[in-house]
């Protein structure tokens, strides 16, 4: 039975004794899976999310011709384990200039980069579209680098869906890439430029090739075995962040006992920028998306109204090009609740609020139905609108609030329409 269409979280009295596992970072997972495909040799990844945006790789190399086997995990029913059997830079399949290769991405904006710049290396023409709010994401600093390259992109204004013709293997250059609008531009040049010959040069920030994400895309690339082997994948901070905040919010704003997490096996490789979310508890005067935190500040940004002073999060233009426009999501579903919260150029200022009840609209949105959810432990009345949408990333997300510790947080969803509980896979956004 999938979860019904609006949900209500009766709030806890308190911070149960849990330590929550989280599923395998998506970020990593559909780097590893691009760079699997291009190895030499067979890849397992352990660990690795399975959830709507990895699914949709999978998918996608399949219909490459990749050979990709997928069996369950014991690490977590959201987790698989996933063979890949590499071509070394060769794309199996392609289409041609009057029926070019389908692929379809979904709203996974990894897939829809990386895979823009994969195809590339392939014999043939591919046609890539997504979900209309997919078409609507920006894709014209990356499709603009591959012309620059000598590629032939057809794409009515260089946004998906858009027809890229493949040279059939390497094809070297140098060119310049802008990662204003999102690191995943360059994120996808450096994992094929190792096959594909490119000298990827990037532009738009101050800190470079430094920005986390594609300092992610690097690390993980200089230490991926190229010749196949075994990986294991992370789990995701940004969904940790969700437990984390919980723990905080359930004690009255404490921190959490010094040498306990509320995550198991936390993160500490330095990969991913979420895993610096702790340190933000209790949250500073100021945080922002480029130098702080990535996804998780839209968690932070939730708890803003219990800080006990204003806070301000900065930098947040990259939110409103994501999966739905989240700065206007995160302002709406916080004034919706009675929160003082005002919002100038890309800056949000949250300050201290009494919080009520009211139903929130997730706008299809994985991160803000995660967020409100959080926030409803908390504040009793509160109920979210599309719960499934979480399946993005984090399926087994309801599962986790309302498992028993130490494994869950113990707590009640129902369905807010007529009251009742769920349990189960009741609880599974499918």
């Amino acid at each position: 039975m999938p979860l019904p269409d609006l949900i209500e979280i009766d709030p806890l009295t308190a911070a149960p004794h849990a330590q929550v596992t989280v599923p395998g970072s998506k970020s990593i997972t559909n780097r590893a899976l691009v760079l699997a495909a291009l190895a030499d040799g067979s890849t397992t990844l352990r660990g690795a999310l399975w959830s709507e945006d990895t699914q949709v790789m999978v998918s996608c190399l399949q219909t490459l011709g990749f050979d990709v086997a997928v069996e369950p995990d014991p690490g977590d029913p959201a987790n698989r384990t996933i063979r890949v059997v590499g071509q070394g830079g060769r794309i199996p399949r392609g289409g041609t200039a009057e029926q070019p290769l389908s692929l379809h991405v979904g709203n996974a904006g990894t897939a829809a980069r990386f895979l823009s710049a994969m195809v590339c290396l392939g014999p043939g023409a591919y046609r890539l579209s997504g979900v209309p709010r997919m078409h609507q994401r920006p894709q014209a600093a990356l499709l603009q680098a591959l012309r620059s390259l000598g590629y032939q992109v057809e794409a009515p204004n260089d946004r998906l869906p858009a027809v890229i013709h493949g040279q059939g293997g390497p094809r070297p250059g140098v060119c310049h890439v802008s990662i204003a609008e999102s690191s995943q531009f360059a994120s996808a040049l450096l994992l094929a430029a190792p096959r594909a010959g490119w000298e990827v040069m990037i532009d738009g920030t101050a800190d470079g090739d430094e920005a986390p994400y594609v300092a992610m895309t690097t690390r993980l690339a200089g230490t991926f075995p190229a010749r196949g082997g075994m990986v294991d994948i992370e789990p995701d901070a940004s969904s940790g962040s969700y437990f984390w905040a919980a723990d905080w919010l359930l004690r009255g704003g404490r921190p959490t006992p010094s040498g306990s997490s509320p995550v198991a096996r936390w993160p500490e490789s330095g990969w991913q920028v979420d895993a610096r979310f702790p340190g933000f508890l209790p949250l500073p005067p100021e945080v922002s998306r480029e130098r702080h935190l990535g996804d998780s500040i839209m968690t932070a940004i939730v708890l803003g109204p219990f800080a006990g002073y204003p806070v301000r999060f900065t930098d947040l233009g990259r939110l409103r090009v994501q999966e739905c426009e989240r700065v206007a999501a995160l302002r709406e579903g916080l004034a919706r609740c009675g929160a003082d919260i005002h919002e100038e150029g890309d800056t949000l200022t949250v300050l201290p609020s009494a919080l009520h009840g009211a139903e929130i609209e997730t706008h299809d949105d994985h991160r803000v139905a995660m967020c409100f959810a959080t926030l409803a432990l908390q504040v009793p009345g509160l109920c979210i609108r599309n719960p499934a949408c979480v399946r993005k990333t984090f399926p087994n997300f309801f599962q986790k609030l309302a498992a028993p510790a130490p494994n869950g947080l113990g707590a009640i969803v129902r369905d807010a329409r007529t009251g009742r509980r769920l349990e189960g896979d009741s609880l599974l956004a499918t």
